[in-house]
């Protein structure tokens, strides 16, 4: 899919259906003259509802989709007939979007699973009609209940990539070509800061059939938690990996520093973050020679597994995709 067609940021209004008014009316044919209250219910009005669809990895359907007004209920009527419910709005996502009121940037909804069904913004209630308030010293009662108005405003929808394992890296760090190599996924690979502007996702085949999902993120670069370079765009998602995986070229300056700094940034956006589990991968290792790998590794954190590995050669891939298994299905301490 080309990259421009990765939405994951969407701003609608939304609006659910208003609740019919409940009915005043009294029982009137050919052999009652007078007869008692019998004015019915009114119908609830239309939710909008969030459904999971884990087919959908972009917010591009909703693209052109500016205002969702779900219908009212209908009015109550005579004979204690309750009036229809408003029709419910189905809003099809992908896993891992988030809806959000513009006014109070709260969280309102979060959709994670596939098939999942969180009523967004509920439909008013029906009002009730007059032979609800009859009574023993009231039995010809002649009003009823308007119904509930629905809900409206402004709203977000904003999409964070769920992915088992997320690559980060700054530009040029071998993600796309890594991604390229352990997974079916045939990201853009060029000679270029920020090739990748979108995340790309791959499943990585591992031993016995069994996988798990890898996610290539646009590059990172100093300053990016105050919005430079892509900055929140790419930073929201990482949230939602359960691994990191922090790329860093052999050719770097200063390997430990680079990946101090692209810890300083996610620590700078969420501090959260650093509570998630870490592997350095040292790519394009084929340029080392067993002398140079063993001072690279002698400066790197002692307390983060790293590997050296090569999407050209195939060194280290192997090991790699153990690694990474092993931290994703680690026991979870008590």
């Amino acid at each position: 899919m080309p990259d421009n067609n990765f939405i994951d940021y969407i701003r609608i209004f939304c609006r659910s259906g208003h609740g019919g008014a409940g009915a005043s009316h009294f029982m009137r044919n050919k052999l009652t003259a007078k007869g008692g209250p019998d004015g019915g219910n009114g119908g609830r009005g239309g939710h909008i509802i969030l459904r999971g669809n884990a087919n959908l990895w972009t917010l591009l359907h909703l693209r052109y989709y500016k205002n969702v007004l779900a219908q009212n209920g209908e009015p109550g009527s005579k004979n204690n007939c309750t009036g229809h419910d408003g029709e419910d709005i189905i809003i099809e996502v992908p896993l891992g979007t988030i809806a959000k009121d513009e006014a109070t940037g709260a969280i309102e909804a979060e959709i994670l699973e596939d098939k999942q069904e969180i009523i967004w913004l509920r439909g008013g209630r029906g009002g009730l009609g007059n032979a609800n308030f009859a009574t023993p010293t009231n039995q010809a009662p002649e009003y009823a209940q308007p119904g509930e108005p629905g809900t409206e405003g402004w709203k977000y929808l904003e999409l964070k990539v769920l992915a088992d394992v997320g690559l980060v890296g700054f530009p040029n760090a071998g993600k796309s070509t890594l991604l390229s190599v352990i997974t079916a996924a045939k990201p853009k690979i060029a000679d270029y800061a920020f090739t990748t502007l979108v995340p790309q996702l791959g499943m990585v085949a591992y031993r016995d059939g069994k996988s798990f999902c890898i996610a290539d993120l646009p590059g990172i670069i100093e300053g990016a938690a105050e919005g430079k370079g892509l900055g929140h765009r790419f930073l929201r998602h990482i949230e939602r990996n359960a691994v990191l995986l922090f790329l860093i070229p052999a050719d770097s300056n200063d390997h430990a520093a680079e990946f101090q700094i692209l810890l300083n940034e996610l620590s700078a956006y969420n501090p959260e973050m650093l509570q998630k589990d870490f592997m350095i991968a040292i790519s394009k290792a084929d340029m080392l020679d067993e002398e140079l790998k063993a001072e690279i590794a002698n400066h790197l954190p002692k307390n983060i597994p790293h590997l050296f590995i090569s999407s050209v050669t195939g060194e280290g891939l192997m090991a790699l995709k153990d690694a990474l298994w092993q931290l994703l299905n680690k026991p979870v301490s008590a």
